[in-house]
């Protein structure tokens, strides 16, 4: 090529933005060889080398390596492979950067000490497999070696809550009392407990499921009971509880009389712990589900109507 078409080093870092030293680093290393040089040793540089050192320049303004530039510009590698793989570690990195954000936010929300900061960072930065091994060891644990209600199990373990990869502050204190209340002792205690109530009621017939229908069913009639006022020790209460123990009768094919109260009463005390509400509260705010309502007010009315009408 005329070496009037040819660039001296001080146009090419006019053009490209790169400074003289950085072209000359790039022509030493052999990334953008001088094309020829001048009678008086000066480099030159033809319309490719610019080019090259353009890409050269982009590709290292996207934090692509040196070496990944070599293998792009020796056409070892297409530069789509390269982008793909650069999305995909920045991807990591913006998720990062975001649960990095909503803990610091959640920091400053709650007032947490530099200790609970520490805590609600490892927590945030394991895998997801490893947060899932916090419910899946709390399942096992409460769950392991009964005949417990299988359907209560699988929508245990079908639920496991994730951490979104762009968790709110709020999604953030979720996710660190919702491990705090999975290792608690006495919450996994209590949870066995009724895991094993479960399994006795299995023991003598019970394989009904979880009764989705039948526990709307008491949400909804004991909801409008309340909304009305009625009282649970009235007498208009024993209409409603006459409602409700004649679907409980249906749905386990039980006789509708006096045992059948003492039973449900029963099955409410067991199930009766505001933690499991708190647990299932939790899980819907991780999973970006609607807000679950505290059943207790529900079912604290249900069993005082049930006391209130036994003889």
């Amino acid at each position: 090529m005329d070496d009037e078409n040819l660039l001296p080093i001080g146009a090419l870092a006019e053009r490209t933005g790169l400074s003289v030293k950085a072209i000359r680093f790039y022509s030493d290393k052999g990334i953008v060889p001088a094309t020829s040089h001048s009678p008086a040793g000066y480099r030159l540089y033809d319309v490719a080398a610019l080019a090259r050192l353009e890409l050269v320049r982009t590709l290292r303004e996207l934090d692509i390596d040196l070496a990944t530039v070599r293998r792009v510009l020796a056409g070892e590698t297409s530069l789509a492979e390269v982008a793909a793989a650069h999305a995909a570690a920045l991807e990591v990195q913006i998720r990062a950067l975001r649960l990095r954000r909503s803990v610091l936010a959640a920091v400053a929300n709650r007032g947490a000490t530099p200790r609970e900061m520490d805590l609600m960072h490892k927590l945030v930065n394991l895998s997801d497999a490893e947060r899932r091994r916090f419910v899946h060891d709390f399942v096992d644990d409460t769950f392991g070696g009964v005949d417990a209600n299988p359907a209560m199990v699988e929508l245990l373990r079908s639920t496991m809550p994730e951490l979104p990869e762009d968790a709110t502050p709020a999604q953030v204190e979720a996710w660190m009392e919702l491990v705090e209340l999975v290792q608690d002792n006495d919450f996994r205690d209590a949870v066995r407990r009724m895991a094993e109530y479960q399994a006795a009621q299995r023991a003598d017939g019970d394989t009904t499921g979880l009764h989705h229908d039948l526990t709307e069913t008491v949400r909804e009639t004991v909801g409008r009971a309340l909304a009305a006022g009625i009282a649970p020790d009235s007498v208009q209460a024993r209409a409603v509880v006459a409602t409700l123990t004649a679907g409980y009768a249906r749905t386990f094919g039980k006789a509708d009389d006096d045992r059948l109260k003492a039973w449900i009463l029963e099955r409410l005390e067991v199930a009766d712990d505001p933690r499991v509400t708190r647990y299932w509260q939790l899980v819907a705010a991780l999973n970006g589900w609607p807000p679950l309502p505290d059943p207790g007010p529900v079912f604290a009315w249900f069993g005082q109507a049930l006391r209130a009408g036994r003889p």
